[in-house]
């Protein structure tokens, strides 16, 4: 079976149940949406649901992609493990981290204690994978060869 086809099973396989089991999905009645929160209008429900199906769509690919994306990321091969093991990771949040926010928004509320929490927990750590992946980034250009024709093999520097 063809990897892209393994991807697609995967994603799917994530996405239907999370979609299901958001705050207002007919399986998340668990951590059902909070009372405060006001009832959508006819108009903007399509606009929600679009939104959830995104959320669970992404979702599935964060695991997709942690399933078959690590040989791809080692596969450039310039930065050290740690630190491609870590864009592994960071990419993977970045990608998957807004099924869990969006629920927990829907769940929570209007209430400071529970929206703090979730603000800090997932703004902050999506920061510090944006700051891992600038870093892996920098790291790869530096350490990139330029084709003959345009330096003779020279490796180049982005930052010194």
């Amino acid at each position: 079976m063809k990897t892209w086809v393994k991807i697609l099973i995967v994603t799917v396989a994530v996405a239907l149940p999370a979609f299901l089991l958001e705050p207002a999905g007919p399986w998340g009645g668990f951590w059902a949406p909070s009372p405060a929160l006001p009832e959508p209008t006819a108009g903007l429900l399509p606009f929600l649901i679009v939104l959830g199906l995104f959320d669970a769509l992404s979702l599935g690919a964060a695991v997709s992609f942690l399933i078959f994306g690590y040989p791809l990321v080692a596969a450039i091969g310039t930065a050290s493990k740690g630190l491609t093991f870590a864009a592994y990771l960071a990419i993977a949040w970045v990608l998957g981290n807004w099924w869990a926010h969006d629920s927990l928004h829907i769940h929570h509320g209007p209430e400071l204690v529970p929206l703090l929490g979730i603000e800090y927990g997932f703004h902050v750590t999506v920061g510090i994978a944006g700051a891992i992946l600038a870093v892996f980034f920098v790291k790869v250009l530096n350490q990139r060869t330029v084709s003959p024709q345009e330096g003779h093999g020279v490796k180049t520097k982005v930052i010194a």
